[in-house]
């Protein structure tokens, strides 16, 4: 396989350097008031409806997309100064998540113009959540073994089956669902349709699914025999993989994958500073800093790569099987390193930031798509496979 060259430079601009300026002091602004509360996983846990449409307010959502769109045509690299501002503090921006990082460019690249002028302009206004149904019982990562079927009606399709791992489909506004639309002639990759279903949906059952700390993030969400209009079938009838593999490539190598419990370790570096005879603390640290700092490296270079008009699914891969495991690396070393009972209840920030990191880390690795998964599709890509 031949990649792609970085460029030789992807440090980030004069004009990422003022917009982030421009971030911190809104996010400065928004803890001063009370805006919202710091917390570890903010892109999964912290929903707030009201912080998202502030973001799109400013035009820091749907950043890359026309203008026609509602959107502002910046950067890839500005856009995701913006993201890690909002991760390093543990701003709540799962609302907007799924929307903005894939849905939107998903439409803008498969969709009818009809679907474009409909869909995309309020996901940039922070005024539309977006919940993926992809993943289901008894199929595991193999995603091209869906069974949810859509069978064809006049001027329509009616959706049946089950969806596990949604995340914010108790809040969304639509759906993004993979669907079985054929046999595909014996091939399973060829016969799955993306549907786009309006919520709410007559005949769709919404049951939540729990974290260990009691957390409603995730869904199971029951079809039976829900109706969605033609005009709501994304990419045409058969178009569904090339649309799904597309959107993993965005959701796999963006700074969340290695920056779920960045707000712990700031808190680990505080810590550390008020012992500073500790030299073991430093040097755990230091390790974990060199770690994200290659990380970081990494995701700028495919979003260098994807402004380009690449899909890098390899590189992607890789930043989010290597970066998942530092966030558990990290909560490990919070435990490891300072006397602490983590709580969720604490009023100590150390404390309830671990607890938050220690009891999200059996996710990290898992959603998006398993490490296991992640190392064949790079093993394929370098051809050792």
């Amino acid at each position: 396989m031949k990649f792609p060259r970085l460029p030789a430079d992807n440090r980030l601009d004069a004009a990422c350097r003022v917009l982030r300026a421009e971030v911190r002091e809104f996010l400065r602004q928004e803890l001063a008031t009370g805006g919202f509360e710091p917390e570890c996983d903010s892109w999964l846990r912290g929903f707030n409806r009201e912080f998202t449409r502030k973001l799109g307010m400013r035009g820091w959502l749907g950043m890359t997309w026309p203008l026609r769109y509602g959107g502002q045509e910046r950067s890839q690299r500005e856009r995701y100064v913006v993201i890690e501002e909002l991760l390093a503090v543990g701003a709540p921006v799962a609302g907007h998540w799924i929307a903005e990082r894939q849905v939107g460019s998903s439409i803008l690249r498969h969709g009818t113009e009809d679907q474009k002028q409909r869909l995309v302009p309020p996901i940039a206004r922070g005024e539309s959540i977006f919940g993926a149904c992809y993943s289901e019982p008894d199929v595991g990562s193999d995603l091209a073994s869906v069974k949810a079927r859509a069978v064809r009606i006049d001027g329509a399709w009616k959706i049946t089956g089950t969806k596990v791992w949604t995340s914010q489909g108790h809040n969304a506004d639509h759906l993004f669902v993979l669907c079985r639309t054929s046999d595909g002639e014996g091939v399973k990759h060829r016969g799955l349709s993306m549907l786009i279903v309006a919520m709410p949906a007559r005949g769709l059952t919404v049951r939540p699914i729990r974290l260990l700390t009691g957390e409603h993030h995730f869904n199971e969400m029951i079809f039976d025999d829900v109706e969605v209009p033609d005009s709501m079938v994304l990419g045409g009838e058969g178009e569904g993989w090339k649309i799904v593999t597309g959107d993993l490539a965005m959701e796999r190598s963006g700074p969340e994958r290695f920056m779920s419990t960045l707000p712990l370790l700031g808190e680990m570096i505080r810590k550390a500073r008020a012992m500073p005879e500790d030299p073991r603390a430093q040097i755990a640290i230091g390790e974990l800093v060199s770690r994200f700092w290659t990380l970081r490296s990494m995701s700028i270079g495919v979003a260098a790569l994807m402004e380009q008009g690449y899909e890098p699914s390899v590189e992607a891969a890789l930043v989010k099987d290597l970066g998942t495991r530092f966030e558990g690396d990290l909560a490990q070393a919070a435990r490891l390193l300072f006397p602490m009972i983590p709580s969720l209840d604490s009023d100590d920030r150390f404390e309830n930031f671990a607890a938050q990191a220690i009891l999200h880390t059996p996710a990290y690795t898992l959603r998006g798509g398993t490490n296991e998964i992640l190392r064949g599709i790079v093993a394929r890509g370098l051809g050792v496979r």
